[in-house]
């Protein structure tokens, strides 16, 4: 990831939310603070743990492996804080589904062990790691800690905050929270259809390469070495496109909870987008690297939004 992209997401973490907090509002109440202070707490131990275990193991996806459980974890205590009211309580609900269904892909790619250290690493931290940007190993420690490690862990909290804000809320459940929850569960099923086509056309292209097969010699598609088919053919990152998706919609159960159509919890949603920006940049360069035409695939097909270019 490019160094100014990492500056400016960190930037606008720093600075845009309690921009937002002061101009836009809404003002947490006591009850709130608290909360948000128990969910600090977990944030930053979950940060701790990911850093120490991360440098002693040298396998970096520590966050990872939690990226899909603590949103949960997080709106079931706003939920039970706020005293399990429908809203609260549906948002915890389709939190809980979208953790199970990405936690579910992440563990059949080997990234669980019962050694809880170990499991298979993301391998764009294996890539980044050995750039001469990240040479000696210092730089790289300094990255850990403050962009996968502490970065990371807020931005997942921050994507829970609608539910934060919606706590205290005296609006009663109504046709936006409807909304938001068919939007966010018709993401998390489009996310589920994009990972299932992906799985399956990378256990098929690996089972024939593992076989003894070249890559060049595979039937088509799979000779291409990257998926085109279903949604990735309308999409070169549908699973992306549904995660964001996700996310803004749980943002719009803020809007139905009568905080205003723009608040300030709108921040994890718009920090997710950014994020993804430069983690689909790196993909794509290591995939053209990889693959002589994906350069034609990224001429061809939009990169988020369904939709050809042609």
């Amino acid at each position: 990831m490019k160094k100014a992209l990492l500056a400016t997401i960190i930037g606008l973490s720093v600075i845009a939310c309690p921009i937002l907090y002061v101009c836009v509002g809404p003002a947490l109440d006591a009850i709130q603070i608290d909360t948000l202070k128990t969910l600090a707490i977990i944030a930053g131990c979950s940060g701790l743990y990911c850093f120490i275990v991360g440098e002693l193991t040298r396998n970096n996806s520590q966050m990872d492996k939690l990226w899909s459980i603590l949103p949960a974890v997080y709106v079931w205590v706003i939920a039970i804080k706020g005293g399990l009211s429908p809203r609260l309580t549906v948002m915890a609900i389709l939190a809980t589904i979208w953790g199970i269904r990405l936690t579910y892909n992440f563990a059949r790619k080997g990234a669980y062990s019962i050694k809880f250290w170990a499991g298979k690493e993301d391998y764009r931290w294996i890539v980044l790691r050995e750039r001469k940007e990240f040479q000696p190993h210092w730089k790289w420690v300094i990255f850990n800690f403050l962009f996968i490690s502490i970065y990371q862990n807020v931005l997942i909290l921050m994507t829970t905050f609608p539910a934060l804000v919606a706590m205290n809320s005296a609006a009663p459940f109504n046709w936006v929270d409807c909304l938001a929850a068919v939007l966010m569960l018709a993401a998390i099923i489009y996310e589920t259809i994009a990972d299932e086509q992906q799985w399956r056309f990378q256990t098929r292209k690996w089972t024939m390469i593992d076989g003894g097969q070249k890559l060049e010699d595979l039937p088509a598609p799979y000779n291409k070495g990257f998926n085109t088919q279903g949604l990735w053919s309308h999409s070169r990152h549908p699973n992306y496109f549904a995660e964001q998706s996700t996310w803004v919609s749980f943002y719009i159960f803020s809007i139905a909870a009568g905080i205003g159509i723009f608040n300030w919890s709108i921040i994890g949603a718009v920090l997710l987008i950014v994020l993804f920006q430069g983690s689909s940049a790196l993909s794509e360069e290591l995939s053209s690297s990889k693959y002589p035409e994906y350069s034609d695939y990224i001429k061809k097909v939009s990169r988020f939004f369904p939709g050809r270019k042609y």
